[in-house]
């Protein structure tokens, strides 16, 4: 099975600021905008909040409400109004798509989504971001694939309800393909009572991928058994052995910086299959 950590959301170039991080410590992954998406930010619920308030309220009115929303990935069934037979979904094309294809990405491979996130307070009676805090990368949501469809073979009837998709917008772009998720999660051959696909609800020390304490967010800390021994082992766009370095505990990894997907063979160690299973039963308890 193959991991893929996919770059998600708003950051300073896509949207130009990073996700909240709630008082509360939930974490809203805003989506970025898309001018040929059919889904304004107005649309789009998480719990009791609007996401076109918060983004607006966020960027001080430079993402109004009313602007377009590339929604996607999308894993919660509540974040907009659905058709019959919804299932969560994330799209890809490009060059980006071409990457995954080189990869081999095959179902039961499993999207780890991440993006940009900041501490917010409530100042005044309004939310805002905590400026004496950091923005980090973390982790925000998951997607263990089930089918891969390209999208000329997702115009037919039984994927009617996935047509809202924001991918369909771009019907005619390189390699369009839609991944849609298992019902529920399966690792080392079994299948758990957890959803195959859904978002971490809070911030916890296991989701953030920033090291502890770093002002690069691009400096990583990750699980001692990803430190890669050869090239051949390394996450995807990260061969340079420069990158890499550990010590007992951890590995550490300078990101590239762009990008979208970067895959790594787990080989079905142990120890990376208990960590998935971990972080994404924590996501299950409210």
């Amino acid at each position: 099975m193959k991991i893929i950590f996919s770059r998600k959301g708003f950051d300073s170039s896509s949207g130009g600021l990073p996700s909240p991080i709630l008082p509360d410590g939930r974490i809203i992954s805003f989506p970025i905008p898309d001018k040929t998406s059919s889904i304004k930010y107005s649309d789009i619920k998480y719990d009791e909040f609007n996401i076109g308030h918060m983004v607006s309220l966020l960027s001080k009115d430079k993402i109004p409400a009313h602007y377009f929303a590339h929604l996607d990935p999308d894993l919660r069934h509540d974040a907009i109004q659905r058709s019959t037979g919804w299932k969560p979904i994330f799209g890809q094309m490009g060059a980006s798509q071409g990457h995954l294809r080189k990869q081999n990405i095959q179902a039961d491979d499993i999207f780890l989504f991440f993006g940009l996130f900041q501490k917010t307070i409530i100042s005044n009676g309004a939310l805002q971001f905590d400026k004496s805090s950091q923005p980090v990368h973390c982790l925000w949501g998951w997607l263990q694939i089930g089918e891969i469809i390209p999208i000329h073979d997702a115009k037919k009837d039984e994927f009617k309800w996935a047509h809202y998709h924001p991918h369909f917008s771009k019907e005619t772009q390189e390699n369009n393909t839609l991944y849609i998720s298992r019902d529920t999660l399966k690792l080392k051959g079994k299948e758990l009572s957890v959803s195959g696909a859904g978002i971490f609800r809070k911030h916890l020390p296991s989701l953030q991928l920033t090291a502890k304490g770093q002002s690069n967010t691009s400096f990583w800390a990750l699980p001692l058994f990803m430190f890669p021994e050869n090239e051949q082992d390394a996450l995807s766009y990260h061969q340079d052995k420069k990158r890499w370095r550990k010590d007992e505990k951890l590995t550490f990894l300078s990101l590239v910086s762009r990008g979208q997907e970067f895959v790594w063979d787990t080989k079905e160690q142990t120890a990376a299959l208990e960590w998935i299973e971990e972080i994404i039963k924590k996501a299950n308890r409210r």
